[in-house]
């Protein structure tokens, strides 16, 4: 399976946010409802995530969807 470049863009940029705001990923995950290893895979780029669960990442970073895109 090939791994769209987008996505792995997108994985690294939730990834970068979080960090910056000193979030670890099973608390992002948690806070965001997602599962951790599922949160791991949307930031390796691994998942085709749909628009709701992106929106729920935004809502958990307290930041708006373009920052992502």
């Amino acid at each position: 399976m090939t791994t769209d470049k987008r996505m792995v863009a997108f994985g690294k940029r939730v990834r970068e946010v979080r960090k910056s705001k000193g979030i670890s990923q099973e608390k992002l995950a948690e806070m965001a409802g997602i599962d951790r290893s599922y949160m791991g895979n949307i930031e390796r780029g691994e998942k085709n995530i749909t628009l709701k669960k992106t929106y729920e990442i935004c809502d958990a970073l307290q930041i708006d969807i373009k920052i992502l895109i």
